[in-house]
């Protein structure tokens, strides 16, 4: 029996703003540990007997950066699948299964999750498995440890084949108020939702185009008229995006609980130190906590705070006479709030984005195939940046309409194409580049390029770039 693992790292993550970001979500980043949660949840699986690379479902603006922390693992996934736009996840879900053998027992499981016992998971997953061969769809119902207001519910029902390992879904229930879910803790019938399944592949995509049939045709045709690039498969995209946009849980689940037709669900129970990581206050909950109840990350001083949770970048952090906070600095926003009240960061980013500003997008560091660049300062006219070429990399070769550039490296060796000439420029060497002039920047050295670039001109967009030739595709 052998489980293909489905990574869905779609989510952008906005209540873990300022730190998760549109084009850097918290899939992506450190939270937990040194590694990323997406690092992290390919690496839950090690032990595992038969597991196959991973297929990972992303947006198509983090496909590189999955692909590289990937590569850091030594665990390259099996495909990585674009989504040109989200459609949530029935449709990921139906993507991975139509790129994969009909009989393989898919593990779906989010990128942004926690679990703290490996060992109960894993033997879960295999439980599950189990029940898959037999056509199931099967669910994961989490033990719930209090009375808990942002996750949804399942009832459970009878025993399946006198098993104490899995039972039958009464039914699905939404994010209940905080009477109803301590009615539901007390009852001990019901648990929480954890959004993982374990499936055939054929057993879910009969049941997408039983019930969902506008879902399954359009993943279908998405998926025929799309092309592999380099290590991703790209969808069509016109297609993909006239899909329907639904759940796993409204387009399938929710129709095959209670008594038994055509298809089959079944939830296994749960009990491993699980989150999904939702909010500040989750990851307070999660994290390694002082003998205050702290949960600190960067350079931070403390006194008389307690039960709070201060994470900053790069910066040096002081909280004092603190207490159920949550501090969070970055180089460009900081956020301050009672962990009570953290699920309301969401309203901050809406207001962010009808201002027009862009602290919901991207970081001032902001990461490329090539290595990463870091605005460092910025006025009328001019622009000044940091930039990183990671050994071997490369940019496009392009051209500006509205800008100068001025480069002066730091570190490294620069190979510059500048219109019909090709030179090098060392440590402490300076080059320039015209408006208008084709050129292109390399490092073919043993070590990471760093450089300084001084952008001046009437426009100086991220847009204002002309590519003739890009490695990446882009």
């Amino acid at each position: 029996m052998s489980i293909q693992p489905i990574i869905l790292s779609g989510g952008s993550g906005t209540r873990l703003w300022p730190l998760s970001r549109e084009l850097y979500p918290k899939q992506l980043l450190p939270l937990i540990t040194e590694n990323s949660m997406l690092q992290e949840t390919v690496a839950r699986l090690n032990g595992l007997a038969d597991i196959a690379e991973p297929v990972v479902v992303c947006n198509e603006e983090h496909r590189f950066m999955v692909a590289e922390q990937l590569r850091a693992l030594d665990k390259p996934a099996k495909n990585i699948l674009l989504e040109p736009t989200g459609r949530n996840t029935a449709p990921a879900l139906t993507l991975a299964a139509l790129k994969t053998e009909p009989e393989s027992i898919l593990l779906v499981m989010p990128a942004d999750h926690v679990f703290q016992d490996i060992n109960s998971f894993q033997q879960a997953v295999i439980t599950a498995a189990g029940l898959a061969l037999e056509n199931y769809i099967v669910t994961f119902g989490i033990q719930p440890v209090k009375a808990e207001t942002g996750y949804g519910y399942i009832r459970k029902g009878e025993l399946i084949n006198n098993s104490s390992d899995a039972y039958s879904i009464d039914k699905f229930v939404e994010k209940p108020d905080i009477e109803t879910a301590t009615k539901y803790l007390n009852s001990g019938e019901y648990l929480w939702n954890s959004g993982i399944f374990v499936t055939k592949s054929s057993t879910w995509l009969a049941a997408i185009q039983r019930f969902q049939p506008e879902i399954y045709e359009s993943c279908k045709k998405a998926c025929d008229e799309g092309q592999q690039d380099q290590d991703f498969f790209r969808v069509a995209t016109d297609i993909f995006s006239q899909c329907p946009s639904d759940s796993i849980d409204y387009a399938v689940m929710e129709k095959i609980t209670g008594d038994q037709g055509e298809f089959k669900s079944a939830m296994v129970p749960l009990d491993a130190g699980w989150s999904d990581v939702g909010a500040w206050s989750s990851l307070w909950e999660v994290g390694e906590k002082n003998e205050q109840g702290n949960v600190i990350k960067g350079e931070v001083f403390l006194e008389n705070t307690e039960d709070s949770l201060l994470f900053t970048e790069d910066h040096l952090l002081v909280g004092i006479g603190l207490k159920n906070t949550v501090v969070v600095r970055t180089a460009d926003a900081t956020l301050i709030a009672d962990k009570e009240h953290v699920q309301n960061v969401k309203n901050a980013v809406e207001w962010i984005k009808q201002q027009k500003r862009t602290e919901h997008m991207n970081h001032r560091k902001v990461y490329r195939p090539w290595g990463s660049y870091e605005s460092i300062d910025m006025g009328e006219r001019y622009q000044v940046k940091r930039i990183t070429v990671n050994k071997g990399a490369s940019l496009s070769l392009q051209m500006h309409h509205h800008r100068a550039e001025h480069w002066i490296v730091v570190k490294g060796t620069a190979k510059v194409t500048r219109d019909d000439e090709t030179f090098l420029v060392s440590e402490n060497e300076s080059t320039y580049i015209p408006i208008g002039v084709k050129h292109r920047l390399e490092n073919n050295g043993a070590i990471p390029l760093e450089m300084i670039e001084v952008q001046s001109g009437s426009y100086l967009g991220e847009d204002d770039i002309v590519r003739f030739e890009d490695i990446y595709g882009r």
